[in-house]
């Protein structure tokens, strides 16, 4: 049996996934969480064999908390289940650590194909975000890879027209660590003001997770 843990803020979705998971006879939804510190807390106090974890979520979120479970649980492979398809945020999260990536519009099917072939040791992605990456993407389209992850989560704030303040209360930091963040990540993509700074993350496809 696959015990999975079901890492989402939105009921809905956690009901969804154990409706997809209650036809099969080998995956059972062990644990849920509703934020990053539940999921850090459900994988110390449950035998899980893996994580479907929605980046979005209150708490320790996005990047931070794949590269998180990948510490606590070395063993315990995770698949990303997120609205989201951009190819910059499929790409950072398979680095992170993310050993399969769906999207929540996925067939059933194929979120139950996703969790077996993960937790067997292999690697899955839905195959449209395969093709999105593969045949979609172009040289102009990739942001540098010099980008910390947390530079990169303050530019997807900023591309919104979050202020630095909002950044900060969003991310659980101090204003002046924000400001720190801005100025390193236009100083790195050789962008001299905050409208260009824009400009270009609406240019490269970025957007909130």
């Amino acid at each position: 049996m696959i015990r999975i843990l079901v890492a989402d803020d939105h009921a809905i979705v956690r009901h969804g996934v154990k409706q997809v998971v209650a036809d099969t006879s080998d995956i059972t939804v062990a644990a849920e969480a509703t934020n990053g510190n539940e999921v850090v807390e459900k994988l110390r106090g449950n035998d899980i064999d893996l994580v479907l974890l929605d980046l979005a979520m209150p708490g320790i979120s996005s990047l931070d908390l794949v590269r998180r479970v990948r510490t606590e649980a070395p063993t315990v492979p995770i698949i990303i289940f997120s609205m989201h398809d951009e190819r910059q945020v499929v790409s950072r999260a398979l680095r992170a650590g993310a050993a399969g990536y769906i999207t929540k519009d996925s067939d059933p099917d194929l979120i139950t194909d996703a969790i077996r072939k993960v937790a067997s040791g292999g690697r899955f992605m839905d195959p449209r975000l395969v093709n999105s990456m593969i045949f979609n993407s172009s040289p102009d389209e990739v942001l540098p890879d010099i980008l910390s992850d947390r530079e990169y989560r303050v530019l997807e704030l900023l591309a919104v027209g979050k202020t630095v303040n909002e950044i900060a209360e969003d991310l659980h930091l101090s204003a002046k660590t924000v400001s720190t963040h801005k100025v390193n990540l236009m100083h790195k993509l050789s962008i001299g003001n905050i409208a260009d700074l824009i400009r270009y993350a609406l240019a490269h496809g970025v957007s909130p997770r």
